[in-house]
């Protein structure tokens, strides 16, 4: 049982609880345990968010898409994470993407209500929970300034920003080169002489149907920067 205490205290929203406050809370919160084989589907994008869903041992994929599908950005989340819990609460809360199992994985299932009232009981509970809403929150401020005066990279990197999660990797973005075109508004000369550019800095490898990001803190500092710049002017 202590060896769960500490897979417990390791995912992102329980960091910094004492072994003890663990122990209360896995007395008295409903904890479910799923257990997928590889290619399974756990969530579908839609599905109703419920539950606050953990990943506790292995990796998912991760895949939100446009209606037509013409547009994807997947991503791999490795044990231990959170999938998705910036839509457990607001106006949409349904999952974005199509999560299936990359590996024989575990799931830990929180139900709304029980989350709720941890969250109140204690504060350090509901400090990694805000501050997890907050760093989301601000990456999108940054985005929306990068579509307004940013270069082919930021922009990229702002959807970067708002569609996969802190500690994703293998992030790749699936979408032809003429739709990307039309997404920025720029020529498609223009297009890929930046992507070409990001290519050689180690950013991402690029094809004419995917972008694949190398490195996503990289690619976020772009947004930092022009966050600082907008700090910089008069």
């Amino acid at each position: 049982m202590a060896s769960m205490f500490e897979l417990l205290m390791e995912l992102p929203l329980f960091r910094g609880v004492s072994r003890s406050r663990m122990a209360e809370i896995v007395g008295t919160a409903k904890f479910h345990f799923l257990k997928f084989p590889v290619g399974e589907t756990i969530i579908r994008a839609g599905d109703d968010s419920s539950h606050l869903t953990f990943v506790i041992s292995g990796s998912v994929r991760a895949t939100t898409a446009n209606d037509s599908g013409r547009f994807a950005v997947s991503q791999t989340l490795e044990a231990p994470a959170v999938i998705a819990p910036d839509f457990l609460f607001g106006r949409v809360t349904r999952y974005p993407a199509t999560v299936t199992a990359l590996t024989d994985c575990s799931i830990l299932k929180i139900s709304k209500a029980d989350y709720v009232r941890i969250l109140y009981s204690d504060e350090v509970f509901m400090f990694n929970y805000l501050n997890t809403l907050s760093v989301n929150a601000q990456k999108a401020l940054d985005g929306i300034l990068s579509l307004t005066s940013g270069g082919i990279d930021e922009r990229i990197a702002f959807w970067i920003a708002c569609l996969t999660q802190p500690g994703s990797k293998d992030i790749s973005m699936s979408c032809r080169t003429r739709d990307l075109c039309n997404l920025f508004s720029v020529p498609r000369n223009v297009f890929e002489a930046a992507t070409a550019e990001m290519e050689r800095r180690g950013l991402i490898r690029y094809t004419p149907r995917c972008i694949d990001i190398i490195d996503r803190k990289a690619m976020l500092s772009l947004l930092d920067r022009q966050s600082e710049s907008h700090e910089d002017q008069p």
